[in-house]
């Protein structure tokens, strides 16, 4: 079925196509419509709606849905997703599976409320205190916001862990042609039926362990402190902690070929390059189309998964071309990483803009690629 959808919409039928039944938020701008639409069409599925008092409710109120055994998710944007850091450490630190959408918007504080931005990038990756991460997947598409929400919600189960959908207020509200599969791959959650096996640890560094459910006779501690490998507290010892932390690490560093997601364009005679992710990504290959006519050949890696990220396909593109530059509607983000990447393979270029909620526009783009060519 094809569906005139926004990317918000997009994002919701998703999480529904993925199994999601279970959504608890609060209205922000400019993720509204997807609160809206879960409102609507949740309670028809059998599933379940809260509007909660206020969004630090909200993360909590689906970790707790999520050890109920529902598939749960919140959506919400920049000073939400401020308050929301303190649960999503505890969902990390409790391997509870559950997404969360950031529909980003211009800040710091309340900002320009209805504007589009990209500077949560930073926050959705550290934002919690401790040595923890988690999946950052970013759409640059309504077509991607369907898809990559389905995506979140298969790596969440799969691996026990949160995952951000780092959209931003451009993508949310683009209306464009979806593509809505009647049926999606899903991945259900392996549930522990007893507890002959501890249930915060894996022997494959690379699994999650199957996770017990909440009310069915198991007895189970949930804890954000450091526990063991049973949930059984241990806040004083070495060993413990460092054998945790390593594993909820692992969890993502060593799937990382595994979720990591681009897109690519790369010639033989590129001279520039472009990384970019959201909706940059499309001013991006506006101005790659651009320079082609003016005779430049431009190569660019759009990032749709923002960590972890795998370094090959931007080192493949440092080394066939002069300069990279970094279009991103901050101050300057995803260049550092960049910059990680490349080290001395070329020349690495910020072009920020934040504010009023323009794009940066591909005649923007083209002509810091030809001032750099010159």
């Amino acid at each position: 079925m094809r569906m005139l959808i926004s990317g918000n919409i997009a994002c919701a039928e998703g999480a529904l196509k993925a199994g999601c039944r279970f959504y608890a938020g609060y209205p922000i701008t400019p993720s509204s419509e997807i609160m809206e639409y879960m409102a609507m069409k949740l309670p028809k599925l059998g599933g379940i709606f809260l509007q909660t008092e206020d969004e630090i409710s909200a993360i909590n109120t689906i970790i707790g849905a999520s050890w109920g055994g529902l598939k749960s998710m919140t959506a919400t944007s920049g000073p939400g997703f401020s308050l929301m850091q303190e649960g999503l450490g505890y969902a990390i630190m409790t391997e509870t599976p559950i997404v969360v959408v950031n529909v980003m918007r211009v800040g710091p504080a309340t900002g320009q409320a209805t504007k589009s931005a990209q500077g949560d990038l930073m926050q959705a990756r550290w934002g919690r205190h401790g040595d923890q991460q988690l999946v950052v997947l970013a759409p640059s598409s309504p077509q991607e916001c369907l898809d990559l929400t389905v995506k979140a919600f298969n790596i969440s189960e799969e691996l026990r862990v949160p995952v951000v959908v780092l959209s931003d207020e451009i993508i949310g509200h683009m209306r464009e042609t979806v593509e809505i599969p009647e049926y999606v791959k899903i991945v259900d959650r392996r549930v522990a039926e007893d507890l002959s096996k501890p249930p915060f640890h894996s022997d494959n560094p690379r699994e999650a362990p199957p996770m017990p459910i909440v009310g069915r006779g198991l007895n189970i501690m949930v804890t954000g402190s450091t526990h063991n490998e049973w949930g059984l507290r241990d806040t004083r010892g070495f060993e413990t902690h460092f054998k945790l932390v390593r594993r909820l690490i692992d969890k993502i560093k060593l799937n990382a070929e595994k979720v990591f997601e681009y897109e690519k364009y790369n010639t033989e005679n590129s001279t520039v390059g472009f990384v970019s992710f959201g909706s940059v990504a499309r001013s991006v290959k506006g101005a790659v189309k651009i320079l082609r006519g003016k005779g430049v050949e431009a190569a660019y890696v759009n990032l749709k998964t923002l960590w972890p990220i795998v370094d090959d396909p931007i080192i493949e593109m440092a080394e066939r071309v002069k300069a990279i530059i970094v279009p991103e509607m901050n101050m300057g983000q995803l260049v550092w990483d960049v910059e990680r990447i490349v080290k001395n393979r070329c020349i690495v270029l910020p072009l920020s803009k934040v504010g009023g909620g323009e794009p940066i526009y591909p005649s923007e783009i083209v002509s810091k690629a030809l001032e750099v060519i010159k």
